[in-house]
């Protein structure tokens, strides 16, 4: 199937040498390398608590003994950032030092008193309304910390870097033009004196890109393109005849996750553009929908894996990539997982790209006129959803019983969607368990026939999907990384759509578009407490402990494309003392 060039199979120890030396070159900043790569306790430092993207603290004082006693310490407004019909909050509150930072989708940032919840200062990013290629909400995911600065990524393509104690202007790029569909919507990362972004925009035929800058003053060091092009490795993956691939998707929509020990990052791409038309496009479209390993000192491709060879149906790969080690058959492995549109859970071996777990191309019914793909990767165990539908409703049609690569062209096709977004998923790295927050959907695809090349900037589906009137369900599922089946799953009433976060004190927070914060136990996910916020919990909580107490921490601020009540809420949520 081609999804891997062997470049560590005999490079792995020269490679390990390179970044080593390579290191040295960047600046220790705070925090290290080696906090940023541990279990967070004290702090919370990543969109992800740590370089590996875990959302897993090491925290045990709330337990599934004593949760039920968790309450509320403060609540912060943040003066209606954010508050909207346009906005969503989605952001993972970041702590360091006792002070909490936190991003609205308005871009405005706030510093907020451990303690107190008394805000500290306040940055505003004053954003136009003009930005018009946004899409799916104004919405960030958080801010980057490093070196006394906060790292900000913004909708209208500006970079910024604050300082820590002010929240003053450090320095400020304009990284990429939302006028040609680039916006920031995921949260900088800050590794080894670098800040990492990736960027939005496959809906608006932008090519996708990863970019390091200086932390120190914001000039750049590498750019990777995930849609490679003339001359560059992949390309052949694109049309001869056309220049599909200056227009080819492919955005960065999450935080990547760091390998230090290896020098790699990872991350996952999202749809080919345009969506939903693939006959400008013949191909299996590299480097959309896959996950890709890039030196991080470079931007060096390392190796790539393609969940979905030429994609017509947006099964893009948002849901953040998440590193662990476990072993297999008592050999200790270096492992990576995430968790696809497709309801499958792909679990590579970071070192190289090769499945830990088996994946199988598969033969798929075909569509000439899309160009579709002869197979599609099937990896071994099950789903964390169901890929297929039994009854459609009336007025949409079924084939094929909905199954998730069907294809389709004029005439719209119901088919079964997994679901797995933006909300993160966690990794427990003691139990080899990887908890997923997705949902069960179903939509009805079209192609539009009359597809010309457009513009960068310039809507770019190549036809529409439609959601069924159909209930939408949320699906919370633990999966085994060894073995790649289900240990428990939960369905929920609305989808999951806040991320999810797991304790030492086997709990797992979760938020509900109703507004509840809750927590399950992470053994078999059954509710143990719950408490109202007063708007929709659409971003995943942070654990941390300050001065010897542990805390629970959560956004509270509504999600659009969630449909859920807008707020503008900061809560703090500890065990009483005593």
């Amino acid at each position: 199937m081609n999804n891997h060039i062997p470049a560590l199979l005999t490079g792995i120890l020269i490679l390990s040498l390179a970044s080593a030396s390579q290191a040295a070159e960047f600046p220790q900043g705070r925090p290290d390398q080696q906090t940023l790569s541990e279990l967070p306790t004290i702090d919370w430092l990543t969109n992800g608590g740590d370089l590996f993207n875990r959302n897993f603290s090491a925290l045990t004082e709330i337990n599934t003994e004593n949760v039920n006693r968790l309450g509320p310490v403060w609540r912060t407004h943040l003066e209606e950032s954010g508050v909207g019909a346009k906005y969503s909050g989605e952001a993972q509150p970041i702590v360091q030092d006792g002070v909490m930072y936190i991003i609205t989708g308005a871009d405005d940032v706030f510093a907020l008193d451990i303690e107190t919840g008394g805000i500290l200062w306040r940055y505003s990013a004053d954003l136009t309304n003009e930005i018009s290629t946004i899409c799916c909400g104004w919405t960030s995911r958080g801010v980057g910390v490093g070196e006394d600065k906060i790292f900000v990524g913004q909708l209208d393509g500006v970079l910024k870097a604050l300082d820590i104690d002010s929240g003053e202007e450090v320095w400020s790029v304009q990284a990429e033009a939302w006028e040609e569909g680039y916006t920031i919507t995921s949260a900088p990362l800050y590794f080894q004196g670098m800040v990492i972004s990736g960027f939005s925009g496959a809906e608006y035929a932008a090519r996708g890109r990863v970019k390091a800058y200086s932390a120190d003053d914001g000039s750049l060091l590498w750019t990777f393109y995930t849609v490679p092009g003339p001359g560059e490795f992949g390309h052949d993956t694109w049309p001869a005849d056309n220049d599909a691939w200056r227009t080819g998707g492919g955005t960065v929509w999450h935080t990547p996750a760091v390998d230090p020990e290896l020098g790699m990052i990872y991350f996952s791409t999202g749809n080919p553009g345009p969506d939903y038309n693939g006959a400008v496009r013949a191909g299996d479209n590299l480097f959309t929908v896959s996950i890709v390993a890039l030196d991080v000192y470079t931007g060096e491709y390392r190796w790539h894996f393609q969940e979905v060879h030429h994609d017509i149906w947006d099964y893009d790969a948002p849901n953040p990539v998440v590193l662990f080690d476990l072993d297999y058959d008592g050999v200790p492995r270096k492992g990576l997982a995430q968790a696809g549109k497709t309801g499958f859970l792909y679990i590579l071996d970071r070192t190289n790209g090769e499945p830990l777990v088996g994946i199988e191309e598969r033969p798929v019914p075909q569509e000439p006129r899309q160009a579709t793909a002869a197979t599609q990767p099937y990896p071994v165990g099950e789903p964390f959803v169901a890929q297929t539908l039994d009854v459609a409703p009336e007025g949409y049609r079924l084939i094929n019983n909905g199954a998730i690569f069907t294809p389709f062209w004029e005439e719209p096709v119901l088919l079964r969607r997994g679901d797995a977004n933006w909300p993160p998923s966690t990794v427990d790295p003691e139990k080899g368990v990887m908890y997923v927050c997705a949902g069960e959907r179903q939509a009805a695809y079209s192609v539009r026939e009359d597809l010309e090349q457009v513009e960068p900037g310039t809507p770019y589906s190549g036809g529409s999907l439609r959601f069924a009137p159909i209930p939408t369900t949320g699906i919370v599922s633990a999966m085994d990384l060894r073995t790649n089946r289900k240990l428990w799953s939960q369905r929920w009433p609305n989808r999951c759509y806040s991320g999810l976060v797991a304790t030492a004190g086997d709990l797992l927070f979760a938020g509900r578009n109703d507004g509840r914060l809750t927590a399950l136990d992470a053994r078999d996910g059954s509710k143990l407490w719950e408490f109202m916020t007063d708007a929709g919990v659409n971003a995943p909580a942070t654990v941390f402990e300050h001065n010897g107490k542990q805390y629970v921490a959560v956004f509270s601020a509504g999600n659009r494309l969630a449909r859920t009540d807008r707020g503008d809420s900061v809560w703090l949520f500890a065990l009483p003392d005593g």
